[in-house]
């Protein structure tokens, strides 16, 4: 990759900052050299020297609410926590059937406090409408771990995992600017998912913040609605309107099988795409170098299994081995990474499938 033009410090900030927390979580094993000291009042434990977060502990039973898996992110989002669950023989996992119905998810919610489950992982279908339930689970003592999509009172989640949405327009801002090399004159275009949407929005944000860091904007800019069919109708209508691209960002792979399906039936090939999520599907295609597609940012599909994690040692009293804090962070945020050819090993292991 060339090298980039100097960031502002308010983009570079948020990639360190990604950079700096995905390291954190990524590791739970305390250091070997870790005091024999027991929690306190608030709580946390350190573990015996030695010992490591992964050694079996007290059963943890972990209620799990999730969205219906109706394209390929989300139906990893499940697989993900279910396979993280089954690695701990101390985990018990409820998972309840996804839906995107309020009204059965609150039920969900509600039959996983009349059960008394020690802890709650849940990635909501609103975020604002779960947040009464949330508080009530959190008021009976029931820890809940708020995945992906934020609660409207920070009080009804003891943790919150988030992905990075201005952080995945960022990266894609900042692969365009290097790739452009200095030509302010690259035409830029930019397929997204729902408008409506706060992470969409975010999202475009990130975009446009980056790419005005070498001069450049988006010239021609349209929005799908995360599925296939409606990624291939608005591609059609974008690249008969576009007559020479150089480089398109899609903001994700689920909707980009639609996406180059148009491209290829239309016949183009002059510009470099770069994906969003980070699908199996879109980094076949990069390892293979015999498409438009040259990267993808990922938005991490594991976001629930890190939940299931951070569940496990909140119940147990544990900590995160490599933070001098006895106790489980409040909020942990994913980072955003470019995925290319030269790198697309490292991160094909956990790609969800479109």
């Amino acid at each position: 990759m060339k090298s980039l033009r100097p960031i502002s410090k308010k983009l570079g900030t948020t990639l360190v900052a990604g950079v700096t927390v995905l390291a954190l979580a990524a590791c739970t094993s305390n250091d070997a050299d870790n005091d024999d000291d027991t929690n306190d009042d608030a709580g946390g434990t350190s573990q015996p020297a030695g010992g490591s977060n992964d050694e079996a502990g007290d059963k943890v039973v972990i209620g799990f609410s999730a969205p219906a898996a109706d394209h390929g992110w989300m139906g990893s989002i499940t697989e993900s926590a279910e396979k993280l669950a089954a690695e701990y023989d101390d985990v018990e996992l409820r998972v309840a059937e996804g839906t995107n119905e309020v009204a059965v998810q609150i039920s969900q919610v509600e039959t996983f406090i009349n059960d008394g489950v020690d802890a709650i992982v849940l990635l909501p279908f609103d975020g604002a409408a779960m947040t009464p339930i949330a508080l009530q689970a959190m008021e009976a003592g029931i820890p809940v771990i708020n995945v992906d999509r934020e609660f409207e009172d920070p009080n009804a989640a003891r943790v919150t995992v988030l992905g990075d949405n201005y952080g995945m327009g960022v990266s894609a801002g900042a692969y365009v600017c290097a790739q452009a090399d200095g030509n302010e004159d690259a035409i830029v275009a930019e397929i997204a998912g729902i408008d409506s949407l706060p992470l969409t929005q975010d999202r475009s944000q990130g975009f446009e913040d980056a790419l005005s860091e070498c001069g450049l904007d988006v010239d021609a800019r349209v929005a799908a609605e995360f599925t296939v069919e409606s990624g291939s109708d608005v591609t059609e209508q974008l690249l008969q309107k576009e007559p020479k691209i150089d480089f398109l960002w899609n903001h994700d792979d689920d909707q980009g099988v639609g996406v180059l399906a148009a491209i290829e039936n239309a016949g183009r090939d002059e510009f470099t795409m770069i994906g969003g999520a980070g699908s199996k599907n879109a980094m076949d295609l990069i390892k293979s170098g015999d498409s438009v597609l040259k990267a993808t940012v990922i938005y991490p599909s594991t976001q629930a299994a890190d939940g299931i994690k951070l569940a496990r040692l909140l119940v147990q009293g544990k900590a995160m081995g490599d933070l001098v804090e006895v106790e489980v962070p409040r909020t942990v945020q994913l980072y955003a990474p470019v995925v290319t050819a030269e790198n697309v090993d490292q991160y094909i292991g956990s790609a969800f499938t479109s």
